[in-house]
């Protein structure tokens, strides 16, 4: 790129220039700055490196090459980090409460450093599941040329010749519960489900993201499939930090790219893959930081039109690198594109189109049998269903790929805590034919929304899976698959139908008719209703607290920055 005559400091030209800015210009000449560096635009690196978990443990080095292409394209690119937190570790106890509220705290500290920085321009870099959102949130909110990268996901494991994850470990806990494996067997599992760094091998919740966002136009083509060992992921993040200056020289702004059919295009994407329920709570945040109106009308509205074509775990045989080496997810967008089922002119951060960057993407490979033609489909429709009824007024979520049945009546067995419906599968009192309520952990009452890997991954160990339905006002991990609906809204800490479930009621929930119902008589419901008390908050101060003070409901993406006016 020919050396730019504008003057690309849209921001920082408040610290870069004038007498008064000298102390500000000290502090940077610390870390390395020289007088030619105040001439160039500052280009911030965002950075989820940590050695918490196997999804970002790389990252220090893609934030170099980002670094790197920043500097070589006429920026003066710094690094700085945020936090990641590992939902595989903190899956199953009081940890996974600090899993969704750690977003917004990605979000916010990212806010916070561009804006006191007086940034430009940044690369955010993320891995584990809550660090995409968090990174795009931020970036919709602070509206500067940025550009995402995806970290990766993680190779299979190897076990007796098959391909093993992470969710293999968590089902080999209730197969060893019912005496299917020994303890030998359940270690080998546990030694060998993640062989190295990147995110979670399935289409679960991280690549189901990385696979969004690249379909709304902010990622380098081919960054959400590219395995984190290939040396190719360090290419795409030189390249991310070489176009964040090409972005400020044409002034192409995050929301000129993320705009309503953009989003339109990540929910196409995630409906086609079959992925993870957690995209509608991330897209809708997403979108309000971006001041996108949307909606589950909207994910109804495309469901509908979009056919589900991935064999892809949880539900499926295969995993993200499997797809990557068929043609990657620009494969299956040009796919997609050619049947008018994407917004072709949306704008992305190469400054071309979504339909010209889609152009030079290579078709699937011929032979595959990872995603199914568009005539012959696993479901003609998404697989992600919004339902609605006295039980979840605001809305509930079912995945419903890999399901034979569309259609559960069943028994109320109703908890509190995830730990002690936990208990009961573990003591086999869940049978077949239960409708499992676990309650008052959604986004206040969790707080933290926590997943419920744990307890789907037993019910399909112990051999329940389909066999008994799961309802929550928590969440799944993308990981998850049986007959379960979560982000029931309101959540029951809220005074939501769903804290007024008593055992033995009945409950139906349909697909087909997106219903979720359950019968009880008008006045037994008013009884209940007057004797219905909100539950002590969990906690009284710290993080938590804050979050379950500030947070909105699922069904609004359990945002914590609404209606602050």
């Amino acid at each position: 790129m020919e050396k730019s005559k504008k003057d690309l400091r849209i921001r920082s030209k408040v610290i870069s220039e004038g007498v008064n800015r000298v102390p500000n210009r000290s502090m940077l000449r610390a870390v390395g700055f020289e007088d030619e560096d105040f001439k160039k635009p500052m280009v911030g690196v965002a950075s989820t490196w940590s050695e918490v978990t196997p999804c970002n443990i790389h990252i220090d080095k893609l934030a170099r090459e980002a670094k790197t292409g920043a500097a070589e394209n006429g920026g003066a690119p710094l690094i700085f980090n945020t936090i990641t937190v590992s939902d595989g570790i903190a899956m199953g106890h009081e940890g996974m409460s600090y899993s969704l509220p750690s977003r917004e705290i990605i979000a916010d500290s990212i806010e916070t450093v561009v804006g006191a920085e007086r940034l430009d321009g940044y690369v955010a870099i993320g891995g584990c599941d809550k660090t995409t959102p968090g990174c795009l949130m931020a970036i919709g909110r602070m509206n500067l040329p940025s550009v995402y990268i995806y970290g990766g996901t993680i190779q299979p494991g190897k076990l007796n010749g098959n391909d093993i994850d992470i969710v293999s470990s968590f089902e080999a806990v209730g197969q060893h519960q019912q005496g299917m494996i020994d303890d030998e067997e359940l270690h080998q599992v546990e030694c060998n489900a993640c062989p190295g760094a990147g995110a979670c091998g399935g289409m679960y919740t991280a690549n189901t993201m990385a696979a969004a966002v690249e379909a709304m136009g902010m990622s380098i083509p081919g960054s959400s499939s590219t395995p984190a060992v290939y040396d190719y992921k360090e290419i795409e993040a030189k390249e991310a930090g070489a176009l964040v200056t090409e972005l400020l020289e044409k002034e192409i702004y995050p929301r000129d790219i993320m705009t309503k059919e953009a989003f339109e295009n990540a929910i196409t994407v995630v409906m086609a893959l079959g992925g993870s329920t957690n995209a509608f709570l991330h897209l809708l945040a997403i979108a309000h930081s971006a001041d996108i109106d949307l909606s589950y009308d909207d994910f109804e509205r495309i469901r509908k039109n979009v056919p589900h074509i991935a064999d892809l775990k949880p539900s499926g045989k295969y995993v993200m690198q499997d797809l990557y080496l068929a043609g990657g997810v620009p494969a299956v967008m040009k796919l997609l594109l050619e049947e008018g089922l994407l917004h072709g002119d949306c704008l992305t951060v190469t400054g071309k189109t979504l339909a010209e960057n889609l152009k030079e993407a290579p078709s699937l490979k011929e032979g595959q049998d990872i995603i199914y033609p568009l005539s012959n489909p696993i479901k003609p429709n998404g697989p992600l269903v919004v339902l609605k009824g006295n039980l979840a007024p605001e809305g509930a979520v079912a995945k419903m790929s890999g399901q034979k049945i569309s259609r559960f009546e069943g028994t109320a067995k109703v908890y509190d805590s995830e730990a002690t419906a936990t208990e009961a599968i573990t003591n086999n009192e869940i049978k077949e034919g239960d409708v499992l309520v676990i309650r008052n952990v959604g986004p206040k009452g969790g707080p933290g929304m926590p997943e419920m890997l744990s307890v789907t991954a037993m019910i399909v160990g112990k051999g329940l899976g389909g066999k008994v339905a799961l309802i929550t006002d928590g969440r799944f991990s993308g990981g998850s698959h049986g007959f379960v609906i979560g982000h029931v809204a309101p959540e029951a800490a809220a005074g939501g139908p769903i804290g007024l479930l008593a055992n033995g009621d009945k409950v139906t929930i349909d697909s087909e008719t997106q219903e979720i119902n359950f019968e009880v008589s008008d006045e037994e419901l008013d009884k209940r209703a007057r004797e219905w008390k909100a539950p002590e908050p969990r906690y009284k101060t710290g993080s938590l607290a804050k979050y379950a003070k500030l947070v909105a409901s699922s069904a609004r993406g359990a945002v914590t920055d609404h209606n602050l006016d």
